[in-house]
């Protein structure tokens, strides 16, 4: 189902294949037309009915028989952190976050490759890294990209695309050996902060899949919505 105001946008299938987060099912995805440049409005409509962004192509699962993909959304001005977040909040006030200016370099690939072999079991070569990092770009939106730095030392680095009511986070990579901080969470915190200090409303945090353990953190940050049925409903506590 999707909003009319989406005017003439056309979406395209793909064929099925082996879900990467599911793997006894076969995964479909449904495009929006990459002849098509798409503005922040537009994108913000696509946004809210489901979709996502991986670098210029706009997508959403589209899988007969199966929503495991849910979208989900978090209420910035709701927003109060449980008492593991507060904590984690305190333990990173240390960190200095600037801006990424200019193109990704050897450190961030470093950084990217053992994120990808600890979290996600993939051994990645230089060339497959900057294929992937590239597609935290876009060539029609805008997005920040945020370096977490103790000191000098590069620790994750954070994309969010600026939509007119909150960010679309995009995707945030850590180093894996600093679990004791919780960089994912206090990227999401951090995100949450400065959203409230520019009046903005929502955190898109992507998709919520029930069974997969690595989305289960989303689920900590209330209040959150969920797209069911064309409509953002709160998750039940």
């Amino acid at each position: 189902m999707f909003n009319a105001s989406l005017g003439k946008t056309l979406f395209f299938a793909t064929e099925p294949q082996v879900c990467s987060y599911l793997e006894d099912r076969k995964a479909v995805m449904l495009f929006a037309d990459p002849r098509r440049r798409v503005d922040r409005e537009t994108f913000a409509r696509l946004i809210d009915n489901g979709f996502r962004r991986s670098g210029d192509n706009i997508y959403r699962p589209h899988c007969p028989g199966c929503n495991a993909c849910v979208p989900v959304r978090l209420s910035v001005k709701e927003f109060t952190p449980d008492r593991s977040q507060r904590r984690c909040w305190n333990r990173n006030q240390d960190l200095q976050v600037t801006p990424l200016n200019g193109p990704f370099t050897e450190e961030h690939e470093t950084i990217y490759q053992r994120y990808q072999a600890a979290r996600h079991d993939s051994e990645i070569n230089r060339r497959q890294t900057r294929e992937q990092l590239e597609f935290l770009r876009s060539r029609s939106l805008e997005t920040s990209y945020m370096e977490f730095r103790d000191k000098e030392k590069l620790l994750a680095v954070a994309a969010v695309d600026h939509l007119p009511l909150g960010w679309s986070a995009v995707y945030t990579f850590f180093d894996p050996d600093c679990t004791n901080r919780g960089l994912g969470t206090f990227a999401v915190l951090w995100e949450v902060d400065q959203l409230r200090q520019l009046g903005l409303e929502w955190l898109y945090l992507g998709y919520w899949i029930e069974n997969s353990p690595s989305m289960h953190y989303k689920k900590r940050f209330r209040p959150l919505e969920m797209l069911q049925a064309g409509k953002w409903v709160r998750c039940p506590e």
